[in-house]
């Protein structure tokens, strides 16, 4: 289960960082969309803004008689080198004016207006194909207007662009991302919370309980196949498992009669080895017929809220088994702190599981000793009741294993193996629980219930 726990990926984890990422991706399609968009509408010049500011910032100056002038400067060659056919107009407010590179013949005469306009994208002239554009630059010198083109490019336009909005996308994405990744996590954990009711009600579900169903009203339309699914399988379950609890109910019915005439017909014969060792056998095998019924009725637990005493049940388990016990070669004695301890319980369910511990210590305490039942409250305010011998005690490799059905220490060992495994269930039907130490002194098993 854990191997599984760690190889499976969380849906919640899966969901939010996925969508996260979509939404992401969306924005920035959105921010690219829009940049491709004004890429297509702007003048393709748009690219060349930034450099050629940069450019004439350094190139610009004033001659010895104060006119404009421009120097070949290194930013200006460097422009020039990657913009082969550039050509700029530049004109201050007052109507000074300096060119560099050739000017399109179409937009020669527009140069003396330059000073006039402030901003501009001109294109379809006749007889070019040439783009223009006019655009305020502000310098250490002070306020141009410039008329330029050359290379112009639409992917150098779309990084211009991009350049220029960073100021609009920038802040949406600062606020947008850090609710996208504190919001996503919560509506999922909402959307699936659901699901984790389901998964913990589905834990709660065990075998004695018959007719328990996962509810399908408030979950995911998506999961819903699967909990009706799941449902289905329970049903099917809880038929196949009556089915064999009837039938062993029946069996171990039917099993009573034979057993009876065959105990009744070599109570005829003769004295001897021979007769006791049958009458030994059958003995047997009618205790192990009913354990099986005890075990399968118990299944049903069906009488656990009426008022037990548990001072009263050791002590009528050890009057009533005191002489088992004495011809098995034991002392058997009874002890308890106090009057009563009462609880809601099954009177009929747990005398048999006393009486199963007290019967596994005389078949295993190796025929010596002190056999002590014991009752006394438990720290939680429950119930203990502990039976213990002084026998040769359980390996550590069989101590958890005995409470598994038809489990036996050594297969020659008396009984059929479901006693202990029936005092484990009996326990578990009162929401209690079983424990066993044992030892070179002996073994103590304890029923704690709460």
């Amino acid at each position: 289960m854990r191997q599984a726990t760690r190889s499976n990926l969380s849906l919640w984890w899966t969901l939010s960082w996925q969508l996260s990422i979509v939404f992401v991706a969306v924005v920035a399609t959105v921010i690219i969309g829009l940049c491709i968009y004004a890429t297509s509408v702007l003048s393709p010049n748009e690219g060349m803004q930034v450099q050629l500011t940069a450019a004439l910032e350094e190139a610009l100056t004033r001659d010895s008689q104060g006119r404009i002038a421009i120097a070949d400067s290194p930013r200006l060659r460097s422009f020039k080198a990657e913009n082969n056919r550039l050509w700029f107009f530049v004109a201050t407010p007052s109507g000074e004016t300096a060119s560099y590179g050739v000017i399109p013949a179409p937009y020669a005469d527009l140069a003396r207006y330059v000073y006039l306009i402030k901003d501009a994208d001109i294109r379809g002239a006749s007889g070019t194909t040439e783009v223009a554009s006019i655009d305020r630059v502000d310098t250490a010198e002070g306020e141009y207007r410039v008329m330029y083109g050359g290379n112009a490019s639409r992917s150098s336009a779309f990084l211009a662009i991009l350049g220029k909005t960073y100021l609009i996308y920038t802040p949406l994405l600062a606020i947008a991302l850090p609710g996208v990744f504190l919001t996503i996590p919560r509506v999922v954990a909402r959307a699936l919370a659901g699901v984790k009711d389901i998964a913990s009600k589905a834990s709660e579900i065990e075998p004695r309980r018959q007719g328990a169903r996962l509810p399908v009203d408030g979950i995911p339309t998506e999961i819903a196949p699967l909990v009706i699914a799941f449902n289905g399988t329970l049903e099917r379950l809880e038929i196949e498992f009556k089915k064999r609890q009837r039938f062993l109910i029946d069996a171990a019915h039917e099993l009573r009669t034979p057993i009876a005439i065959m105990q009744t017909r070599i109570d005829g014969m003769p004295d001897g080895r021979e007769r006791q060792r049958l009458l030994d056998d059958v003995a047997r095998l009618a205790e192990a017929a009913e354990q099986l019924l005890d075990f399968e009725r118990n299944h049903q637990a069906a009488d656990l809220d009426e008022t037990v005493d548990l001072v009263e049940i050791g002590r009528t388990v050890v009057a009533d088994l005191a002489p088992l016990a004495i011809a098995g070669g034991y002392q058997i004695c009874f002890q308890s702190e106090t009057e009563s301890i009462e609880r809601r319980g099954s009177p009929s369910a747990l005398p048999r599981a006393v009486s199963n511990l007290v019967r596994n210590a005389i078949d295993h305490g190796g025929n010596r000793g002190m056999i002590t039942v014991s009752v006394s409250r438990s720290t939680s305010g429950g119930g203990r009741i502990s039976v213990a011998d002084e026998g040769p005690g359980i390996p550590a490799e069989h101590r958890e294993l005995v409470f598994e059905p038809f489990y036996r220490v050594t297969p020659k060992s008396k009984g059929a193996g479901l006693g202990l495994s029936l005092v484990k269930q009996v326990a578990a039907n009162h929401g209690g629980e079983v424990s066993i130490e044992s030892g070179a002194a002996g073994t103590r098993v304890t029923i704690e219930l709460a």
